[in-house]
């Protein structure tokens, strides 16, 4: 028989006086464990349709196996590369201006004095977060098209006033800045708690140096907030190709589908609307390889850079 090591041991009491000090602790993480255990963990069992040519009928394990073929049509699709490319472009545009839009508002609260003010700010930024998202793209639907509050406006500029969401070119502006406004206020959010934990001491020590305010918020403030900031762009970096289909579909429309069709919308329509189960697989499941590179590769240049990282 197998003799349990002291170490083994040790440990073993060691959590199980932890279970009983913290049970309820446990408890309340139980949760959130059923939740990515039944949603994020059990499904991954499906991805094995990738590699079949499946049929409802007789199930995954019974259905023909087919290999990589799924995945070497959409490379060789006609699809591809616009799919690719729009998926490409629209999460770097979201990553360049979607990004630093909370850090740069939360800058800016953290700058008011009058805390009325402030609460103000913070609730009006907030607000376009819990509006649904139907209700977010119906508005911006109605202020982009040829009599929109938009158009309008240009109008007066010397606009034609065509409807906007027609026009390919103007379908990757419309949806950054739409993000940057539902999302901008409810993410700043983790930022100013971290803004709250900076030692006040660190600003008065800045003040007998000599720096003003635009001094401090890049001596203190920046890097008082700078790990926070690197954790965020490592989980952004890992959802980098993660561009929500829901938004994209409730917006596009054939006539933009150069600029709009991103990979996520394209899975859409080939697995829900044609049917073609194992090829849609197939592709979302290249996409969230891309995610989980991105992801690794950015924890790695993070704790090379900053000697912050995830793990």
């Amino acid at each position: 028989m197998m003799q349990t090591t002291p170490k083994k041991i040790s440990l073993r009491k060691y959590f199980l006086k932890d279970l009983l000090r913290n049970k309820l602790l446990y408890v309340m993480m139980l949760p959130a464990l059923a939740y990515y255990f039944i949603f994020q963990y059990g499904p991954m069992y499906g991805a094995l349709i990738a590699f079949k040519d499946y049929t409802p009928s007789v199930g995954i394990w019974k259905s023909e196996w087919v290999g990589f073929v799924h995945f070497k049509d959409f490379f060789e699709g006609f699809y591809f590369g616009r799919t690719f490319k729009n998926t490409m472009m629209i999460s770097l545009y979201t990553l360049v201006f979607e990004f630093p839009a909370p850090i740069i508002l939360a800058l800016l609260i953290n700058e008011l004095r009058s805390k009325r003010f402030k609460g103000f700010v913070q609730s009006v930024t907030y607000m376009p977060y819990f509006i649904s998202l139907i209700v977010i793209c119906g508005i911006v639907k109605d202020f982009t098209n040829s009599g929109g509050l938009i158009n309008n406006m240009l109008g007066y500029f010397g606009g034609n006033g065509n409807a906007m969401l027609q026009n390919p070119d103007f379908f990757r502006s419309i949806y950054i800045s739409s993000e940057i406004w539902q999302r901008f206020g409810w993410e700043s959010i983790i930022y100013i708690a971290a803004l709250s934990a900076i030692d006040q001491e660190q600003y008065e020590a800045a003040k007998i140096d000599g720096a003003g305010r635009w001094r401090q918020m890049f001596s203190v403030t920046i890097p008082g907030i700078l790990p926070t900031i690197m954790i965020l762009l490592i989980l952004r970096m890992g959802n980098l190709f993660n561009i929500g289909f829901e938004k994209i579909i409730l917006l596009y429309n054939p006539a933009i589908y150069d600029t709009a069709d991103v990979i996520s919308s394209y899975v859409y329509r080939k697995g829900l609307l044609e049917f073609d189960w194992s090829f849609s697989t197939a592709v979302g499941l290249f996409n969230s390889m891309i995610n989980l590179v991105l992801l690794i590769t950015a924890n790695y240049v993070s704790r090379r850079v900053s000697e912050n990282s995830l793990w």
